[in-house]
Parts: structure tokens; sequence; C-alpha cells
């Protein structure tokens, strides 16, 4: 890919990205807001600290790639800052809420990605997951990679390559003992879940029960 970004440009880039859909009467962005944006505990991967003055320095470097910049006609005295996504690749809804989740919580499945763009873009199934992640696989130069599965999990993660490829080595055959293990934990775990269930289905009657048995005294 022509276009390769720090972990500071990404985190900025996806926090304009995020912002713009999850609070837009505070977008563009001032330096200050955009800050507190890269900087958030929840929904981000890792968390970072960042300085005014780093934050201020990736904007300059991602204007320079066409990514984001000073937002345009925007009547403020302050300098509010926009991100440039769109005009520079045409993403679909579905494919820049991908983009967006992925620059700022890096490797993901399938699932995660379903529930972690709600708030950006609504999937209705997790096909449309996958034939937009496939879209980005597609385009030249790709702009996701998918990840060698890890041994016990169902499904696949994917990774953006704004930061570059990076090689991941295959993981090792898992052995049959440990395969045995995985699948009877996992039995467990559901056994464990269908008795959260029903125990939360009894303590709700309970609760009934003592309420229309206090009405009786009221």
């Amino acid at each position: 890919m022509d276009i390769l970004l720090n972990a500071i440009e990404a985190r900025v880039l996806g926090s304009l990205a995020e912002k713009e859909t999850t609070t837009p009467e505070y977008y563009p962005l001032s330096l200050n807001a955009l800050v507190n944006a890269c900087n958030q505990k929840s929904s981000r991967d890792p968390v970072m600290n960042l300085r005014e003055d780093e934050v201020r320095e990736a904007l300059h470097a991602l204007s320079g790639k066409g990514l984001a910049g000073p937002a345009s006609g925007a009547d403020s005295r302050v300098t509010k800052y926009e991100h440039r996504l769109q005009e520079k690749f045409n993403f679909t809804r579905g494919e820049a809420a991908i983009i967006c989740v992925l620059l700022l919580r890096g490797a993901q499945t399938p699932g995660e990605l379903r529930g972690r763009t709600e708030r950006v873009h609504h999937f209705e199934e997790l096909a449309d997951v996958q034939s937009s992640l496939q879209r980005l696989i597609n385009r030249e130069p790709p702009l996701v990679k998918m990840l060698p599965r890890q041994p016990g999990t169902k499904e696949a993660r994917y990774l953006h390559l704004f930061c570059g490829d990076i090689e991941v080595p295959e993981p090792a055959s898992a052995p049959a003992s440990h395969v045995a293990t995985g699948a009877a934990e996992n039995a467990r775990i559901a056994r464990l879940e269908e008795e959260v269930v029903t125990l939360r289905t009894e303590l709700a009657e309970v609760k009934q029960q003592l309420a229309e048995f206090r009405k009786q005294f009221e």
C-alpha cells in the first residue's frame, strides 16, 4: 500500500472517522476534542495517552497524505479537523465502518466487527460484514487482510493494512488432547450458561411471587 501510517496517525484517523458518525453535532473536531477522542479508554485497543503535539504532528502527516486536514468552511475561530477517507477511497458505509473500527481496535473477527460497528453502521447479517471485508481485501492495493485462524477458534481475524503488511506465522496444529480439552471446556461453559439462565428465571419467579404475597397485606 502506498499510504503507510504509524500507530498515532492510525488512531487519529480512526477517531475522526468514528466521531463523524457517533457525535456529528461536535464534528469536525477541535484539536482538544480530537486528543480526548484518541485517548478514550473505551473502544480503543491499545489505550493511548497522546499529547497535543503528537496529535498535531499526526494531523500534519495525514494532511500530506490526503487523509485528513482542517475542515473547510467551518464557522469557528478554533481550527477544526476532519477525515477525508471517503474522498480518497469512496467507501460504502459498511466498508467505512469496518475500516474505522479496525483502525481503533486492531485485528478482529467478523462477529466482533459486526457488534463493534453498530454505533457507526448496522449490518443486518454477518454475511454483510464478510462481503464488505472481501471487497476491502480485493481492492488494489488491498486495504485489509485475513490473518491465519488461531487453534480452537471458529472465526479468522482481519487486520487493516494502513500501517503496512505484517507477517503472522501459521499457527501450529493443536495436539488432539488439547482439542479435546478445549471441546470439554466449551461444553462446561455452555452448561454453566444454561444454569445461569435457569437461575435467573427462577429468581424472577420468586420475586413475582413475593410481590404478590406482599400485596395481600397492603
